[in-house]
């Protein structure tokens, strides 16, 4: 039903105007006292750069962070990764993970972050108390925020952007009546704006999530993921169906499709439940993440990287920013 308000197609959004009007007025007021002064945001000694969305989910955020990160490394920069590690609930914050922080801890998101990239990742619902944790913890060079586009007590020198480039904005109403967290006007003050899977306007950079080979997710071994056999696909994501197109066009065409809430957490049975004799179980990287360490030996994951075009110019002015 959400799906069908904030797309348009339904006018039951009218409704939730007077809500997302007041959600609009506070978002503005937050954002403009800062801009004005009234508040003054934290700088870090250390260059930011922040990957956000204008609209609530599924915008392909987490691919892009990874692959900033790892563009980073690959040009020798220490990177530091801080999330609100939503999804988790630590015993106290801030949280610096290490190998054995689980999702319940931190969140699905940074976890597969840190996974990923060997990065540093801290979460704290305070940006300026995640990267001091950092900081405090070793060396950096740099520091790149998962989300946090509206989090505006902390100061950054860089602001990108993902728009899914399907669904862009909706219905282009602030939330709750629309998928809005802040008006298109906003991405004239950013530095980029990556498009992901859509046709790119103009301006904007173009990316596509492209699938790697499945994983398994008790020993580690891989194969094509169109060699599997008689596949249950399951996806608690932002945006599932992006997920389930991605296995079709693959080639696979699953015995059935499951969505989960986005972060949602699962347990053994659960997920034992979704699978038959001779059936697989076939997940995005994010839920394999929380599924691991119960997992069965038909369970695999399809990892995604995110490939940006024409991103030459935007990697060179944060590497300016680092060697500054």
């Amino acid at each position: 039903m959400i799906e069908r308000i904030w797309s348009g197609r339904s006018a039951l959004y009218v409704l939730l105007l007077p809500l997302s009007l007041l959600y609009g007025l506070i978002s503005n007021l937050l954002r403009l006292s800062y801009v004005w002064g009234w508040r003054k945001a934290w700088r870090a000694p250390v260059p930011v750069v922040v990957v956000g969305n204008l609209t609530a989910g599924g915008n392909g955020k987490t691919p892009v962070v990874i692959w900033l990160v790892q563009a980073l490394q690959k040009q020798g920069l220490r990177v530091g990764v801080v999330s609100r590690g939503y999804g988790g609930k630590a015993a106290c914050y801030p949280l610096v993970l290490d190998a054995e922080t689980s999702t319940a801890e931190a969140g699905d998101e940074p976890v597969l972050i840190y996974q990923r990239t060997g990065a540093a990742v801290a979460v704290s619902p305070s940006r300026r108390e995640a990267v001091e944790a950092l900081l405090a913890a070793g060396p950096i060079d740099i520091i790149v925020t998962d989300d946090g586009l509206q989090h505006y007590a902390l100061a950054r020198d860089i602001e990108i952007v993902v728009v899914d480039g399907e669904r862009r904005f909706g219905n282009g109403w602030w939330l709750p009546a629309g998928p809005m967290r802040e008006r298109t006007g906003r991405l004239k003050s950013v530095s980029a704006v990556i498009n992901n899977g859509g046709v790119p306007q103009p301006g904007e950079l173009a990316m596509q999530l492209v699938p790697g080979k499945a994983i398994n997710l008790s020993s580690g071994a891989e194969r094509d993921a169109v060699t599997l056999n008689n596949v249950i696909a399951m996806a608690g994501i932002g945006h599932p169906p992006r997920f389930f197109n991605t296995l079709h066009n693959l080639g696979i065409s699953p015995v059935k499709e499951i969505a989960f809430a986005d972060h949602q957490n699962y347990s053994a049975e659960e997920l034992g439940a979704l699978v038959e004799s001779g059936q697989t179980l076939l997940m995005t990287e994010k839920d394999a993440v929380k599924a691991r360490a119960f997992a069965c030996p038909d369970w695999w994951y399809l990892p995604v990287d995110a490939v940006v075009q024409d991103a030459d110019a935007l990697l060179a002015r944060i590497l300016a920013l680092s060697n500054g």
